[in-house]
């Protein structure tokens, strides 16, 4: 199947981040094209990627090999020129899915599934059952080794068309993009990043575990994990919401991080972060921590505020300076659900291979 470019989707707003992060990581990429929230990169005549290739970027949400862009200025005109495209291949799933419109929090805009993006797929379905007898399976979440067939709704009148072979956890979903609910008594939209913060790191926690959470308030976060059966303790000189502050294995510490006693963080199994500060202010915090000598965490989870997007380029330094303190497994990824800012999962032994994702 076609090789020669690569699409790419990502937040509004990274766009200039992917382009200096695969400048350095895939210097031979060429960029060709972009919109907000979309980009496309020519590749060399004689690239020899895997079909389920590895891109290691942050900050692409989704990303496969371009098959063309369809045009049309109907539904039923952009169905057909997308079936012409694959006409002869074949996929194991679909996926459907509309760039980003606008930045996270741009009048209260948050990634995901769009009305247009599941009118799209209903058609394509239809289409597909009349012309190839068969469409792939309703089940959207693709399994490991699976070939995706990707269609990106770019603008009104124009699909990009794609494919990829699905291997992680951002690969298997449409787009990259997580189908979380915020709950009716979750009392901030931080929920949802801590929850999907936690599916995507797959890091071992377990009920009855200690976790901490520096910059709390006002507790969205704070009830993802109490939900996981967690003693959690949330430090953070604001004030707490009381439907948080009611729960029995909830403690609040109403201090500045830095103003909490190191021994207190003894005992603690997960240390995690989310303060409204600069990187290095957050890094200084949790180095403080957990370079104390009785202090032992066995994983962070940190969100690190891009406060300007140049920052973005100091991403690599501040992964290794994160490996520096004893934790050599690191990734980091911007999540759905991450404004400026992208997150960190940092483990001190080697992760055991993932169950199947449910």
């Amino acid at each position: 199947m076609s090789r020669s470019f690569l699409f790419l989707t990502c937040q509004v707003g990274a766009e200039g981040a992917i382009k200096r992060e695969l400048a350095r990581l895939w210097p031979e990429f060429r960029f060709a094209y972009s919109r907000p929230g979309f980009l496309t990169f020519k590749l060399p005549a004689d690239t020899a990627l895997a079909d389920d290739f590895d891109l290691h970027s942050i900050f692409a949400r989704s990303y496969g090999f371009s098959i063309d862009k369809a045009r049309g200025s109907t539904t039923d005109e952009l169905v057909a020129a997308a079936l012409r495209l694959i006409s002869g291949r074949g996929f194991d799933r679909l996926h459907v899915f509309q760039r980003d419109t606008a930045a996270p929090g741009d009048h209260d805009f948050e990634p995901g599934f769009s009305s247009s993006s599941r009118e799209a797929e209903a058609a394509l379905r239809r289409a597909w059952a009349l012309q190839m007898l068969a469409p792939p399976p309703e089940r959207r979440l693709a399994a490991p080794g699976e070939t995706v067939l990707d269609c990106v709704l770019v603008e009104p009148n124009e699909w990009w068309v794609g494919w990829h072979r699905a291997r992680g956890w951002a690969s298997r979903r449409p787009g990259g993009l997580s189908r979380l609910r915020l709950p009716q008594d979750a009392v901030s939209r931080a929920y949802l990043k801590m929850e999907e913060a936690l599916r995507w790191s797959r890091l071992p926690i377990a009920p009855g575990q200690r976790a901490v959470e520096l910059g709390c308030s006002p507790g969205g976060s704070c009830q993802a994990l109490l939900r996981r059966q967690l003693h959690v303790t949330g430090i953070d000189p604001a004030e707490m919401h009381p439907a948080v502050l009611a729960e029995p294995h909830f403690t609040h510490v109403r201090k500045r991080a830095a103003d909490v006693r190191r021994r207190d963080f003894r005992g603690v199994d997960w240390l995690l972060a989310d303060m409204n500060v600069a990187p290095a202010y957050t890094l200084d915090t949790v180095e403080a921590i957990v370079r104390h000598p009785s202090v032992r965490v066995r994983g962070l989870l940190l969100t690190l505020k891009l406060i300007d997007w140049k920052l973005a380029e100091e991403v690599p330094v501040f992964l290794e300076r994160i490996r520096s303190w004893g934790f050599p497994y690191v990734r980091a990824r911007q999540l759905q659900y991450n404004r400026q800012e992208f997150c960190v999962a940092a483990l001190r032994r080697r992760p055991r291979p993932p169950k199947a994702m449910r």
